[in-house]
């Protein structure tokens, strides 16, 4: 499909891993919610994203719920030897597919366990405390009751590794006064750049900085720019936003997600797309 090293690796924890992954979340039916539309589909797109490269894929028991991992457990266990999956926890879905807070310490280990049930493992490679702020944006608030409960888990041999997501940079401080924490998991694009700072402060940290909704929050306009931009290069538009990503700074994982072989095959092409200084410039939106 492509070749994924052209965009390097990055430490992930005490593990190495392509800087192209793959998120989950799109094997779940509609909103996330629900069994696929294509099972068949959902477990082809797996095995050609590890057949393709990928060595870290993205996902959570609250995918669905359960879909995700059941699907990622039947598609590719026993896993390969350089795989890291990294899952988050804190949320419970509603039966009306609604998406809702599970921070207390009961539902932070019952989602661990989960986890481990559902991927069929024994001990989580990387477990993010998925804050619920905002819905896509951090916001101020405690977190030492959870992260505490995460950190305990760790140390009976649960979880291998920490990480945050929707966290503030003050968040960030606070979850490392308890743990390490390998990775942090935001909305950062084209046009949302408001963890600028953030990323820069990881990167000199060593700490994996996951981008999430690389298309996420564009208005027509700015997608029409884009747009027009990839077009010029023969790209599309998801693989320009990849591929500014990529060159944005090394400690950027992406975790592209579809259900879609062809979008995956696309998706994973960015990692050889290589844009010009002129083209970067241009894509200040």
């Amino acid at each position: 499909m492509s070749n994924l090293a052209q965009a390097g690796t990055f430490k992930l924890g005490d593990r190495t891993v392509n800087r192209m992954g793959y998120g989950a979340m799109q094997l779940a039916g509609p909103g996330v919610f629900g069994p696929p539309r294509d099972h068949a589909q959902a477990l082809a797109v797996l095995r050609a994203a590890i057949e393709a490269g990928v060595n870290h894929i993205d996902t959570s028991d609250f995918y669905g719920p359960h879909v995700t991992n059941q699907i990622i457990a039947e598609a590719l266990h026993p896993y390969a030897d350089d795989l890291v999956i990294v899952t988050k926890v804190g949320a419970l879905r509603g039966e009306d597919a609604s998406w809702n807070p599970a921070q207390s310490p009961e539902q932070l280990t019952q989602a661990v366990h989960d986890n481990l049930r559902n991927l069929k493992l024994d001990v989580l490679d990387v477990v993010n405390l998925r804050l619920m702020g905002d819905v896509h944006a951090p916001s101020e608030g405690p977190l030492e009751e959870q992260f505490t409960a995460l950190a305990a888990l760790q140390q009976q041999g649960l979880i291998r590794h920490l990480g945050l997501s929707n966290a503030t940079a003050n968040q960030v401080k606070q979850a490392q006064a308890i743990a390490p924490v390998v990775c942090v998991q935001n909305l950062y694009n084209l046009v949302h750049r408001e963890d600028e700072a953030l990323v820069e402060d990881l990167a000199a940290q060593g700490i994996a900085y996951v981008p999430f909704f690389p298309l996420g929050g564009f208005t027509p306009i700015q997608s029409d720019a884009l747009a027009s931009l990839a077009q010029s290069i023969g790209a599309t538009s998801m693989q320009v936003a990849l591929a500014w990503l990529l060159a944005r700074s090394p400690n950027l994982l992406l975790i592209p997600g579809t259900s879609s072989l062809n979008h995956l095959s696309e998706n994973l092409a960015a990692a050889q797309l290589e844009l010009t200084p002129e083209l970067l410039a241009k894509l200040d939106l």
